[in-house]
């Protein structure tokens, strides 16, 4: 599918001005260092999305076994579901399991940068590689199988241990 200039991949909430809601939305926006709003949106479309479809598979009973086994396997390799949850786990995740899985929140949890607005920065600014490859996009999920290799790419400034921007890492 080709992304057209007017295709979101979001929904905005129903009712703009509500105080709690958006009093817990600046909130998330900034624990996770998150650019805008949008960004939460998305997460919680994604999330709308996962319990959509293990309702789907929890409501039809024709030979939808393979299916909601691919469907849990997905969301277990992407490190949302634990290896120990059942279909029935999809319905009870919160936004955050889906914000713990962006890159941005990965290279912080893991210590590379002291907020998580400067983990954004160093993907952005291309400091940041995933699997030998340089990535700049701070809202990717990021697999459990290739979480370990999460680190500053060798050509970065960053590469050193003694510049001063740089978080003492926790490995």
């Amino acid at each position: 599918m080709a992304l057209g200039s007017n295709t979101k991949f979001y929904e905005t909430p129903n009712h703009p001005y509500q105080g709690e809601r958006i009093a817990d939305e600046s909130n998330l926006k900034g624990r996770y260092g998150l650019k805008n709003k949008e960004e939460l949106w998305r997460a919680q479309s994604e999330l709308r999305g996962y319990r959509r479809e293990a309702r789907k598979l929890l409501g039809s009973t024709e030979g939808t076994d393979l299916e909601a086994e691919e469907f849990l396997a997905r969301l277990k390799r992407y490190g949302i579901l634990n290896e120990q949850d059942q279909l029935d786990d999809v319905l009870s995740l919160d936004v955050t399991d889906v914000l713990e899985r962006r890159l941005q929140t990965v290279v912080y949890r893991k210590g590379y940068a002291n907020t998580p607005e400067q983990a954004r920065q160093f993907i952005v600014h291309g400091h940041i590689e995933l699997d030998d490859a340089r990535v700049t996009r701070p809202s990717m999920k990021v697999d459990v199988a290739v979480e370990s290799s999460v680190g500053f790419d060798e050509n970065s400034s960053l590469s050193d241990e003694l510049h001063p921007e740089r978080a003492e890492a926790q490995e």
